[in-house]
């Protein structure tokens, strides 16, 4: 199969010099939006030309987000022209306001539907939602981009989804992984035989026992990693092995609570700058973890991988009823040079909560970091300082020991 386009295949230097080339325009593009006025109004945009210099820059999380569309409504003045100069307007749970166009593949769905070997021929129900959430339209905008028909079924309505998939012939899936095993098991339930070959899946966790499943059934797989703010991050390709950026975004890999970069193939949280110029979201934290790989994938796309979703960044965690935060954790590394990185445990002795902080540290006054963990935990606990290099490297800041059951 073709690539989607050349881009997929730059080699690393031709990447870095085209980034080089647009990462400046888009940070100073997005200067221009009043949301950014008090964020990187000072930093001198044509200086940001590598995923190195973006570290220079301030994380956006949704949080500041929603903060900011409370304020100025709808989209807290992170868009470059009005709400009305878009052709959707889309609300997530928050509420959280995304804006969304017509335009020619807008949320870049169509690179992962190409790999997939979604085309012209294919019909794709999509089983997104098209109710108030972008999904639906996310997954209809890249349907249009590869030349594909879609049947714009959203969820429920089970017998009638296999009726239609069935008269229609549609021959590609979109939806969560596990919506596509309802249709299935009730299309055998009803004696009806559909004509699935290709499952685009995403928002929810692609398990292998069901991947083998629709294997068995001779339904071709992939997932992507997409959300309403960013749009399509990154995808599976036919060779499984990762997930690959995408051409139109940055990623960065950083310590959780954070705007600092883990070293390679550590686990952090997910941080990603678009290069939409509707849209330009610098450093957006999107709360995910996950790990670059190395190397490229074996489908010739040479852009970066990484490993999916591995789970959730913010580990706000209450201990002694007080909340304990990743930024916290990050304030006490940050007091002391010396510390190369903590790491709080939360557990239960008898019926009360403990705390340890454990912190990795060529020695250091241990009388000193408790009295920091006090006035930046705003709580007492047990120090252990540890050997540099001792801590795991998977993304914890704050590990919760407690059992729940």
């Amino acid at each position: 199969m073709t690539h989607f386009d050349d881009l997929e295949t730059r080699s690393a230097d031709q990447r870095a010099a085209d980034l080089a080339q647009v990462l400046p325009q888009q940070v100073a593009h997005a200067q221009s939006a009043p949301g950014y006025a008090t964020l990187i109004a000072d930093v001198d945009a044509q200086a940001i030309t590598s995923v190195e210099a973006l570290t220079a820059l301030p994380v956006l999380r949704k949080s500041d987000l929603t903060q900011a569309q409370a304020a100025q409504r709808p989209f807290g003045g992170f868009t470059v022209k009005p709400a009305s100069g878009f052709h959707h307007i889309f609300q997530s749970p928050g509420p959280v306001y995304e804006p969304g166009s017509t335009d020619h593949d807008w949320w870049r769905m169509g690179r992962f539907l190409h790999a997939l070997g979604i085309g012209q021929g294919d019909i794709i129900q999509n089983c997104f939602g098209y109710h108030l959430t972008p999904a639906g339209m996310i997954f209809e905008s890249g349907a249009c981009a590869v030349g594909a028909a879609v049947l714009p079924a959203g969820t429920g309505q089970t017998e009638l989804q296999v009726t239609a998939a069935h008269d229609i012939g549609c021959t590609a899936y979109a939806g969560t992984p596990d919506y596509l095993k309802i249709i299935l098991d009730k299309a055998d339930e009803m004696g009806v035989t559909l004509d699935f070959t290709k499952a685009a899946v995403g928002g929810g966790a692609l398990f292998p026992s069901l991947r083998q499943e629709y294997k068995d059934r001779g339904i071709t797989c992939l997932q992507c990693y997409a959300t309403a703010d960013l749009g399509n991050i990154a995808y599976e390709s036919a060779a499984m092995e990762g997930m690959i950026i995408d051409e139109h975004v940055i990623v960065e890999i950083v310590t959780p609570g954070t705007g600092t970069p883990v070293a390679p193939g550590e686990v952090g949280e997910v941080v990603v700058t678009t290069l939409n110029p509707d849209y330009p979201l610098i450093r957006f934290a999107t709360g995910d973890l996950s790990a670059v790989m190395p190397g490229i994938s074996p489908c010739g796309r040479t852009n970066i991988r990484i490993k999916g979703w591995m789970g959730r960044a913010d580990q706000t965690t209450k201990i002694k009823g007080m909340f304990v935060r990743p930024e916290q954790v990050a304030a006490l590394v940050e007091k002391h040079d010396e510390i190369v990185k903590a790491r709080v445990i939360a557990a239960r002795q008898g019926e009360m909560d403990t705390m340890t902080v454990q912190i990795e540290s060529a020695g250091g006054d241990g009388d000193a970091y408790a009295r920091s963990v006090a006035e930046v935990l705003k709580l007492k606990g047990a120090i252990e300082v540890v050997a540099p290099g001792s801590l795991p490297r998977d993304g914890l800041v704050i590990e919760d020991q407690r059992s729940y059951d």
